[in-house]
């Protein structure tokens, strides 16, 4: 089994799709989806967009799936601190002023405190 059938399996089960289920939500048959998570076929880069969608996957999945496929990651990763990040940065500073003075906080994907007010 390659790695890109693991982590599409994995991703599967944890979404709690039927291989069925996942074939109907990214309109493919669910014989392909079969061969996908065996290694039997390849999957292109349309194919691990319409699957990432139809589970709503996080970009950082989609961008794993990607890579195990043997594509270039699709969705650049940006770090708190970099300048691209200041509008966002601005927006959620400005959700916690308002916010105020009931608590808040703002949590990145590994549940860090990012921002409190």
């Amino acid at each position: 089994m390659t790695q890109f059938a693991q982590t599409l399996r994995d991703w599967r089960q944890s979404r709690r799709f039927s291989q069925l289920d996942l074939s109907l939500e990214a309109d493919v048959s669910a014989r392909h989806i079969s061969f996908l998570e065996t290694g039997r076929a390849q999957p292109s880069r349309d194919m691990i967009r319409r699957l990432g969608d139809a589970m709503d996957l996080p970009l950082t999945a989609r961008n794993t799936l990607l890579t195990h496929a043997g594509f270039a990651p699709r969705f650049p990763a940006r770090a708190w601190e970099d300048a691209d990040m200041a509008p966002i940065r601005a927006a959620i500073s400005h959700t916690l002023q308002v916010h105020a003075p009931y608590p808040a906080l703002a949590l990145d994907a590994s549940w860090r405190i990012l921002q409190l007010n």
